[in-house]
Protein backbone atom coordinates (compact mmCIF):
# COMPACT_ATOMS: atom_id res chain seq x y z
CA UNK A 1 0.00 0.00 0.00
CA UNK A 2 1.29 3.51 -1.18
CA UNK A 3 1.06 6.56 1.05
CA UNK A 4 -0.85 9.32 -0.02
CA UNK A 5 0.12 12.40 -0.88
CA UNK A 6 -1.14 13.80 2.69
CA UNK A 7 0.66 11.20 4.55
CA UNK A 8 4.08 12.08 2.47
CA UNK A 9 3.50 15.16 3.15
CA UNK A 10 3.30 15.58 6.73
CA UNK A 11 6.33 13.25 6.70
CA UNK A 12 8.06 15.83 4.96
CA UNK A 13 7.02 18.17 7.85
CA UNK A 14 7.80 16.50 10.36
CA UNK A 15 11.00 15.46 8.91
CA UNK A 16 12.14 19.10 8.62
CA UNK A 17 10.92 20.35 11.80
CA UNK A 18 12.97 17.70 13.38
CA UNK A 19 16.09 18.63 11.27
CA UNK A 20 15.56 22.26 12.15
CA UNK A 21 15.50 21.92 15.56
CA UNK A 22 18.02 19.82 15.81
CA UNK A 23 20.12 22.23 13.68
CA UNK A 24 19.74 25.08 15.29
CA UNK A 25 17.94 24.42 18.58
CA UNK A 26 20.63 25.11 21.03
CA UNK A 27 22.21 28.29 19.24
CA UNK A 28 22.16 31.79 19.48
CA UNK A 29 19.33 31.47 16.03
CA UNK A 30 16.49 30.91 19.06
CA UNK A 31 16.83 34.07 20.53
CA UNK A 32 16.91 36.09 17.17
CA UNK A 33 13.64 33.87 16.03
CA UNK A 34 11.90 34.96 18.80
CA UNK A 35 12.76 38.40 18.36
CA UNK A 36 11.56 38.23 14.72
CA UNK A 37 8.40 36.49 16.36
CA UNK A 38 7.43 39.64 17.90
CA UNK A 39 8.27 41.97 14.99
CA UNK A 40 5.97 40.11 12.75
CA UNK A 41 3.62 39.38 14.91
CA UNK A 42 -0.11 40.86 13.08
CA UNK A 43 2.79 42.40 10.45
CA UNK A 44 3.50 45.27 13.38
CA UNK A 45 6.93 45.23 12.43
CA UNK A 46 6.19 45.59 8.86
CA UNK A 47 4.05 48.46 9.23
CA UNK A 48 6.35 50.48 11.24
CA UNK A 49 8.88 49.80 9.08
CA UNK A 50 6.69 50.91 6.51
CA UNK A 51 5.59 53.89 8.17
CA UNK A 52 9.18 55.21 8.78
CA UNK A 53 10.31 54.91 5.41
CA UNK A 54 7.06 56.53 4.31
CA UNK A 55 7.60 59.63 6.98
CA UNK A 56 11.35 59.94 5.45
CA UNK A 57 9.40 61.77 2.60
CA UNK A 58 10.81 59.85 -0.32
CA UNK A 59 9.50 57.11 -2.60
CA UNK A 60 5.78 57.59 -0.57
CA UNK A 61 3.65 56.20 -3.16
CA UNK A 62 5.84 53.37 -3.13
CA UNK A 63 6.56 52.76 0.76
CA UNK A 64 2.46 53.39 0.65
CA UNK A 65 2.32 50.76 -1.90
CA UNK A 66 4.32 48.57 0.36
CA UNK A 67 2.75 48.78 3.42
CA UNK A 68 -0.75 47.95 1.89
CA UNK A 69 0.56 45.19 0.20
CA UNK A 70 1.74 44.21 3.51
CA UNK A 71 -1.50 44.43 4.99
CA UNK A 72 -3.27 42.66 2.14
CA UNK A 73 -0.95 39.73 2.44
CA UNK A 74 -1.11 39.09 6.44
CA UNK A 75 -5.11 39.56 5.93
CA UNK A 76 -5.18 36.83 2.83
CA UNK A 77 -3.28 34.66 5.25
CA UNK A 78 -5.82 34.82 8.00
CA UNK A 79 -8.42 34.48 5.82
CA UNK A 80 -6.91 31.39 4.57
CA UNK A 81 -5.90 30.10 7.97
CA UNK A 82 -9.91 30.28 9.23
CA UNK A 83 -10.80 28.23 6.24
CA UNK A 84 -8.24 25.28 6.26
CA UNK A 85 -8.02 25.68 9.68
CA UNK A 86 -5.01 23.38 9.69
CA UNK A 87 -3.35 22.87 13.88
CA UNK A 88 -0.47 23.64 14.50
CA UNK A 89 2.41 21.39 14.75
CA UNK A 90 2.66 19.15 17.98
CA UNK A 91 5.21 16.98 18.42
CA UNK A 92 6.78 15.50 22.09
CA UNK A 93 9.90 16.27 20.63
CA UNK A 94 9.68 19.94 18.74
CA UNK A 95 7.91 21.86 21.41
CA UNK A 96 6.72 25.14 20.84
CA UNK A 97 9.15 27.72 21.95
CA UNK A 98 7.02 30.87 21.28
CA UNK A 99 3.57 31.43 22.29
CA UNK A 100 1.17 32.04 19.31
CA UNK A 101 -2.04 33.99 19.36
CA UNK A 102 -4.19 30.80 17.96
CA UNK A 103 -3.67 27.43 17.45
CA UNK A 104 -3.96 27.26 13.74
CA UNK A 105 -0.94 26.74 11.42
CA UNK A 106 -1.84 27.12 7.72
CA UNK A 107 -0.50 29.54 6.15
CA UNK A 108 2.13 31.12 8.07
CA UNK A 109 0.88 34.91 8.24
CA UNK A 110 4.41 35.86 9.07
CA UNK A 111 5.59 33.89 5.95
CA UNK A 112 2.81 36.34 4.36
CA UNK A 113 3.81 39.28 5.30
CA UNK A 114 7.61 39.01 5.07
CA UNK A 115 7.39 37.72 2.07
CA UNK A 116 4.67 40.94 1.21
CA UNK A 117 7.48 42.87 2.61
CA UNK A 118 10.20 41.43 0.73
CA UNK A 119 7.61 42.20 -2.90
CA UNK A 120 7.04 45.60 -1.61
CA UNK A 121 10.08 47.09 0.35
CA UNK A 122 13.15 45.90 -1.87
CA UNK A 123 12.77 48.59 -4.54
CA UNK A 124 13.78 50.75 -1.56
CA UNK A 125 16.23 48.45 0.66
CA UNK A 126 17.37 46.28 -2.11
CA UNK A 127 16.26 42.91 -3.27
CA UNK A 128 19.73 41.18 -1.00
CA UNK A 129 18.61 42.46 2.15
CA UNK A 130 14.96 41.40 1.81
CA UNK A 131 15.65 37.72 0.56
CA UNK A 132 17.93 37.42 3.33
CA UNK A 133 15.46 38.67 5.96
CA UNK A 134 12.44 36.50 4.35
CA UNK A 135 14.19 33.35 4.43
CA UNK A 136 15.22 33.61 8.12
CA UNK A 137 11.64 34.44 9.22
CA UNK A 138 10.48 31.28 7.49
CA UNK A 139 13.25 29.36 9.27
CA UNK A 140 12.35 30.79 11.82
CA UNK A 141 9.05 29.82 12.19
CA UNK A 142 10.13 26.56 11.50
CA UNK A 143 12.77 26.21 14.21
CA UNK A 144 10.36 28.08 16.93
CA UNK A 145 8.38 24.89 16.14
CA UNK A 146 5.03 26.59 15.63
CA UNK A 147 4.77 26.37 12.06
CA UNK A 148 4.89 23.40 9.23
CA UNK A 149 7.34 23.73 6.14
CA UNK A 150 4.96 23.66 3.97
CA UNK A 151 2.83 26.57 6.09
CA UNK A 152 5.42 28.80 5.59
CA UNK A 153 6.32 28.21 2.00
CA UNK A 154 2.47 28.45 1.26
CA UNK A 155 2.27 31.30 3.12
CA UNK A 156 5.45 32.88 1.32
CA UNK A 157 4.09 32.07 -1.99
CA UNK A 158 0.36 33.89 -1.11
CA UNK A 159 2.05 36.98 0.45
CA UNK A 160 4.53 37.48 -2.64
CA UNK A 161 1.51 37.33 -4.77
CA UNK A 162 -0.99 39.56 -2.95
CA UNK A 163 1.80 42.11 -2.66
CA UNK A 164 3.09 41.94 -6.30
CA UNK A 165 -0.69 42.48 -7.65
CA UNK A 166 -1.22 45.67 -4.92
CA UNK A 167 2.19 46.93 -6.10
CA UNK A 168 1.06 46.63 -9.69
CA UNK A 169 -2.41 48.15 -9.39
CA UNK A 170 -1.10 51.20 -6.75
CA UNK A 171 1.82 51.97 -8.41
CA UNK A 172 0.29 52.27 -12.08
CA UNK A 173 -2.57 54.37 -10.51
CA UNK A 174 0.56 56.67 -9.39
CA UNK A 175 2.07 56.71 -12.52
CA UNK A 176 -1.14 57.92 -14.18
CA UNK A 177 -2.26 60.69 -11.83
CA UNK A 178 0.84 62.35 -12.21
Amino acid sequence: MSATPGTTLLRFDHTLLRTTRGALGGTPAVPVARGMSHFGEHAIGWIALGAAGWLRGRDRADWAAAVTGVVAAHGAGVVVKRVVRRVRPALDDVPALVATPSRLSFPSAHSCSTAAAAVGFAPMVGRPAMAIVTGAMLVSRVLLGVHYPSDVLCGAALGAGVATVVRRRMTSTAGWKA
